[in-house]
């Protein structure tokens, strides 16, 4: 085959490389290094397609035209190789645009002189017909700005690879590999391109462009060449908030973020990287020793350390790196900040502590509240029964003063038994024992034990319960549900009024209600219940209705243990009814304890007779 022919089909064959490395930078166009790349591919496809034209010229007219289509691409790509290092490195990003004029200032010169050549002749000097072979047609004699061009593109080929030396020792492997097939494209030619200063008349370089198109391919298929530029992974790398720390397979240190250095200031101290791990780590041994001692699988482990007069918390998580083939080629630590969550868990155990004192406070206050004020209260209710009864007797003018003296003191009596109920249900001491009740029974004892008071003020109570209506629930519990309802209902229901207590059974439930003629519930009482919390508060209110609230409160919270609901409806002057729910008992008589009195009525007054 002529050897012409031969060296134009490869040329053109590295054209088409050349192109086609284009095509797939062409789809990450997104990155300004891939749009660099397109450009150098370009021109260096320009370069070789022309250098195939004048290799097949027949006369100096082709000749001259072939270089005008290599000089498309010949002065710009190593500048276009620089400004893709200068992109890739992330240096000078605020004076890019300037920088980009400034470099591209000698290419463009050079291109437009060899259009002009044949006016001046700064390129080329002459052209002389080569006798002695076939390829190149015709040698020339090199001008002054030919030797300006070539000077200054292995002078920016030094800068370019002068920057990627530094990036390629504090990089990760992956991007090392990287930087290795970028300086492989521009070395590639640069290296072909000497065989011509040597005296060969054969410009080799573009088959150097061709193995630059090779290892671009390869870069771009096998080690995601331009998918993340160094610059990209350096922003990721310092904005986390976490210290990172690389090592290789020695265990050196290759890189660290700012973070990082917050939390080990040793490592800013170091002026060149990599580093030997020893003498980074040397005053943290145990941190060294067990960086050191990992090679088979990650690990987490706390680290702490004093600074500025402040101790330091960290959460260390040790991984070990892989390359694509399980092959172990460093280790990555990270240091997680656990300062405040350790700080707060110091405040909750000291709070944890100051409130198991109070609560210890405050199981003393209620142990001397049952024993030590609970008695005298009883002896002082007993005490005032017995002189209004003499009083009355007597008919003295200070009965009246009496009774009322004996209603405030039974009042604080039964605010004080609620109280003692509702703290040994908050402790968990009030045992609950379900157990099968005939609910008219229970009811008929809860009003016959209300009767008294209820006859006092002349109110009518009556029950309209199913003699057969069975519940589950807890007899003491029940009986105070029932209590306190009936006795908020007489204390709220003005003298001649009547109370109701009834039932319906729904489904697996049954609903008791207690219903009274009286002057219904006041507005804050009302609020209280709907806030669906035990209201101490309540208490301390200084009115009259604060043991009637704290004794619903009871009362809402032993419902709720036999898994019913409490609700009201009240209308003010016209009445109040509470109803509640408790869980029935499908067998009427089998498995229960009589609830007290006997008696088959479904109507029955009580008190008021």
């Amino acid at each position: 085959m002529d050897m012409k022919i031969l060296m134009s089909s490869l040329l053109f064959l590295a054209t088409a490389l050349m192109v086609f490395v284009s095509v797939l930078c062409y789809r990450k166009r997104h990155l300004p290094v891939s749009k660099t790349m397109v450009l150098i591919m370009w021109a260096a496809a320009f370069y070789a397609f022309g250098y195939a034209f004048e290799v097949l010229s027949r006369d100096l007219n082709e000749v001259k035209w072939s270089l005008h289509i290599e000089y498309v691409g010949i002065p710009f790509v190593t500048t276009l190789w620089f400004f893709q290092v200068i992109q890739f490195t992330g240096t000078a990003a605020r004076y890019r645009k300037i920088l980009a004029l400034a470099l591209f200032a000698v290419p463009a010169a050079v291109f437009v002189l060899q259009l002009t050549n044949d006016w001046h002749h700064l390129v080329y000097e002459r052209y002389n017909l080569n006798d002695e072979g076939t390829i190149p047609l015709y040698t020339t004699d090199k001008g002054p700005w030919y030797k300006v061009h070539s000077v200054y593109n292995y002078f920016v080929l030094l800068c370019g690879v002068l920057l990627f030396i530094p990036m390629y020792w504090r990089s990760l492997p992956i991007v090392r590999k990287q930087i290795l097939v970028l300086l492989l494209g521009a070395l590639a030619p640069m290296f072909f391109n000497l065989f011509f200063w040597t005296g060969l008349s054969v410009d080799l370089t573009p088959f150097g462009f061709a193995i630059s198109g090779a290892a671009y391919v390869f870069g771009i298929l096998r080690f995601n060449l331009l998918r993340l530029t160094p610059l990209a992974m350096a922003k990721v790398f310092e904005t986390i908030r976490d210290g990172v720390v690389l090592f290789d397979y020695e265990n050196q240190i290759v890189s660290y973020n700012s973070a990082a250095e917050e939390v080990l200031p040793e490592l800013g101290r170091k002026k060149r990287y990599p580093a030997a791990m020893g003498e980074v780590l040397s005053p943290y041994p145990e941190l060294f020793e067990r960086i050191r001692a990992v090679n088979d699988k990650d690990e987490r482990f706390p680290f702490d350390r004093f600074r500025e007069d402040r101790k330091k918390y960290y959460t260390c998580s040790l991984s070990l790196i892989y390359d694509t083939g399980h092959v172990l080629i460093g280790k990555m630590l990270m240091f997680n900040d656990i300062t405040e969550l350790k700080n707060s868990e110091a405040r909750l155990r000291e709070n944890a502590q100051q409130l198991s004192e109070l609560n210890a406070f405050k199981d003393k206050l209620f142990t001397v509240v049952a024993h030590d004020i609970r008695d005298p209260i009883a002896l002082l209710v007993s005490l005032t029964e017995l002189l209004g009864d003499e009083l009355a007797a007597a008919d003295l003018e200070h009965a009246e003063l009496v009774r009322e003296l004996k209603g405030q003191v039974q009042s604080t009596f039964h605010l004080v038994e609620n109280l003692l109920d509702w703290y040994r249900s908050q402790k968990g001491k009030v045992v609950f024992r379900p157990l099968g009740w005939n609910l008219q029974q229970v009811v008929r004892q809860a009003l016959f034990l209300s009767g008294a008071k209820a006859g006092m003020k002349q109110i009518q109570m009556t029950e309209r319960v199913d003699d057969n209506l069975m519940v589950k629930a807890d007899k003491e519990m029940l009986d105070l549900i029932l209590r306190n309802l009936l006795s908020n209902a007489i204390k709220f229901t003005g003298i001649g009024g009547c109370i109701e207590i009834r039932s319906v059974l729904e489904g697996d439930r049954v609903i008791v209600s207690v219903s009274d003629n009286g002057e219904g519930i006041d507005e804050l009482t009302a609020e209280l219940l709907h806030l669906e919390e035990p209201f101490l508060k309540a208490m301390v209110s200084g009115d009259d209705s604060g043991d009637t609230r704290f004794g619903l409160a009871l009362t809402r919270e032993f419902v709720k243990i036999h898994g019913g609901r409490l609700w009201f409806n009240s209308e003010p002057g016209i009445g109040t009814t509470f109803s509640f729910t408790l869980p029935s008992l499908a067998d009427a008589r089998d498995g229960f304890d009589d609830g007290g009195t006997e008696g088959n009525t479904d109507e029955s007054d009580f008190g008021g007779r």
